[in-house]
């Protein structure tokens, strides 16, 4: 087989799925999230789609296209801007079928749709009820949001949602965010709907706002985006903290409660990592964040999503290798290169919008809906609308004072760097560097294009096997498009 090289975001440019659950079914890793629109108004307002690519194939993705519409459950509000499908997660059921469960806006229930096939067309199902008939979230129960599933070895099916967050009227449809964090559910596997955990609230002890404080949750308390996992006979409970930029875990030896916090598995500015210690310093705009764990040959890896386009609801799908030693994961950091396996070759083109660290000289700040002004800091956008094709996704006022990283790569035998950019800049350069606060290894002086144009500069000899690369600009008054690099 011959691999491609996986780059973040994983998916083409022009496909925005956050929440993102990986599912191995058949040797082929699946991708179960919600779909967000380029520039859309709201989180959520596209129908789900489904991804895959061959296990031994990261960087080799298929579209498996729409698997379900919004319209075909049947409480559908009429208004769709508000009352988008949020996070879904799959699981397949004794009878080999693949059952979706998700939650819509408006709806106040976890609904199931399922198909034959991982990535078929699913058919509504039903709502996740009690034993007499009511939808679970229709007896004044704390926000269902954001349905995590796990079918365990022995056949018991679990459920877990839940929402903390008290500032957000709209999507909350007056319902209560949970006080005592995700809730749990144990459900009848026969017919995968019907609660058999009995009808009193239980929670798994995953701790949120002020039950926090005092514990090892005081800091990263639990938000929402409720995911569960197994590896090597525990139970990995994986959420967004009320931090919002950190997806997080905590471990049990049971599925039900006993969960003790565990810390931070991914962020989407690399906030938690050294030199990095909080939103107002994090490499890249931040807002929510919401994924899982999967094992793949004996490797870790975690799912998320990062921002776009000035806003939260242009999300894109990435993620990390992580390490996990002992029972532990340790914090992974973002790169471009996060399913790849290792870096990057040291030869080719690459788009500018696999950028893991992308500032000005303002810094970042947490993204909200409405969208941020553009100001003096470089961001991602594409050009054109909301479509399913075309890559063409880029860094716009790459201006001077800002930063924008890439890791990592095998530069051993790389002797160039071109840049490919449109703007103006007379009298500016772009610099090159390895370390981010390093001197320059390179720098290319460049001027006004009007149209697209390519300039090139040489990279010393004896870089290493694993480098990142920051690009600058400076000089008075330079504001271009970055669309690409191409080493050689």
């Amino acid at each position: 087989m011959n691999n491609k090289q996986a780059l973040n975001p994983y998916l083409p440019s022009w496909e925005y799925v956050p929440d993102a659950e990986p599912h191995i079914v058949n040797g082929r890793v699946y991708i179960y999230g919600s779909h967000d629109l380029f520039n859309g108004l709201n989180f959520c307002l596209g129908d789900y789609v489904c991804w895959s690519a061959p296990v031994d194939d990261l960087g080799s993705w298929t579209y498996h296209g729409c698997i379900y519409r919004r319209e075909q459950d049947p409480a559908a509000p009429r208004i769709r801007l508000t009352n988008g499908l949020a996070a879904p997660d799959m699981v397949v059921g004794p009878d080999g079928k693949y059952y979706l469960y998700y939650f819509m806006g408006g709806t106040k229930m976890i609904s199931v749709a399922v198909c034959d096939e991982p990535a078929g067309k699913y058919e509504f199902y039903g709502y996740v009820k009690y034993k007499d008939g009511t939808p679970i979230g229709k007896r004044g129960e704390p926000f269902q949001f954001d349905p995590g599933c796990l079918m365990d070895e022995d056949g018991r099916l679990y459920l877990y949602t839940g929402f903390a967050f008290g500032g957000n009227p709209i999507l909350l449809d007056g319902s209560t965010p949970t006080r005592h964090g995700p809730m749990f559910f144990e459900l009848d596997p026969g017919d995968m709907l019907t609660v058999i955990s009995g009808d009193d609230l239980k929670y798994i002890g995953v701790l949120t706002s002020d039950e926090a404080k005092g514990t090892p949750y005081e800091r990263q308390p639990f938000g929402e985006a409720s995911s569960m996992r197994k590896f090597n006979g525990k139970y990995y409970f994986i959420y967004s903290s009320l931090n919002s930029h950190n997806l997080c875990w905590a471990v049990s030896d049971r599925p039900d409660g006993g969960f003790e916090y565990g810390g931070i598995l991914v962020s989407c500015g690399d906030i938690g990592l050294p030199g990095v210690p909080d939103v107002k310093h994090a490499r890249m705009c931040t807002g929510n964040t919401h994924g899982s764990l999967i094992e793949i040959g004996g490797q870790y890896y975690v799912f998320y999503h990062r921002h776009s386009n000035r806003k939260q609801s242009s999300r894109q799908a990435c993620a990390e290798r992580i390490r996990f030693e002992d029972g532990r994961f340790y914090q992974a950091e973002m790169t471009s290169c996060g399913l790849n396996g290792g870096p990057l070759s040291g030869k080719g083109v690459y788009p500018s919008y696999i950028a893991c660290n992308v500032y000005g000289r303002s810094g970042t700040r947490f993204l909200s809906m409405i969208k941020h002004p553009k100001g003096a800091d470089p961001f991602l956008t594409q050009r054109g609308g909301d479509r399913e094709e075309g890559d063409d996704q880029y860094i716009s006022n790459f201006c001077t004072g800002c930063t924008v990283g890439f890791k990592y790569f095998d530069l051993s035998e790389t002797t160039a760097v071109t840049v490919r950019l449109q703007g103006y800049g007379n009298g500016c350069a772009v610099t090159v560097r390895t370390d981010e606060h390093g001197q320059p290894v390179c720098r290319i002086p460049v001027e006004t294009a009007l149209q697209e144009k390519a300039f090139t500069g040489s990279l010393p000899k004896g870089l290493g096997s694993k480098e990142a690369l920051y690009f600058s600009v400076e000089g008075k008054g330079g504001t271009f498009d970055f669309n690409s690099f191409e080493l050689s």
